[in-house]
């Protein structure tokens, strides 16, 4: 599975770099995250609990960012496992433009799932995908302005 998407953030790009880089604030916006915590210097832990169509499941899992490139872009590269659910791994590459006191952030994911939640249906994972995508971008949004803002912005499968 392949996604891309582009955001306007309400804030300066160190801000929205900072952000990206605090797991406290990772942990309150990402849609189901029960723990994140850094384990190294680049890689983190995370537990995250997913609700894909019937199934639902707790997935642990390890992050790292490489090709950091402070304060524009860095990827992540990421694997989760779900027990029985199964498992999702893949990677991310982010960049982060200034424009005025706004920031836009571009990204292109490309992902695999296997196990149950494979099963679903390559339709039912994406839309499941953009909905968790929209939700983290918005509540990146409201955390960066203070909580009076959505973020503007989109994401697609390619």
């Amino acid at each position: 599975m392949d996604l891309r998407g582009e955001y306007r953030l309400p804030a300066p790009r160190q801000a929205v770099w900072e952000a990206l880089n605090d797991p406290a604030v990772l942990k309150a916006c990402i849609p189901g995250c029960e723990a994140l915590e850094m384990t190294g210097d680049n890689s983190m832990a995370a537990t995250v609990v997913a609700k894909v169509g019937p199934v639902k499941a707790k997935f642990n899992g390890e992050v790292r960012l490489e090709n950091v490139n402070a304060p524009e872009s860095y990827s992540i590269v990421g694997e989760g496992k779900g027990g029985i659910a199964g498992f999702a791994k893949g990677g991310a590459d982010v960049h982060l433009a200034e424009d005025g006191s706004e920031t836009i952030l571009t990204y292109k994911v490309d992902a695999q799932v296997g196990g149950k939640i494979a099963q679903l249906g390559g339709r039912l994972i994406e839309s499941t995908t953009k909905k968790l995508a929209g939700q983290f971008f918005d509540n990146f949004a409201a955390h960066l302005s203070g909580g009076a803002a959505a973020a503007a912005g989109t994401t697609e499968a390619v």
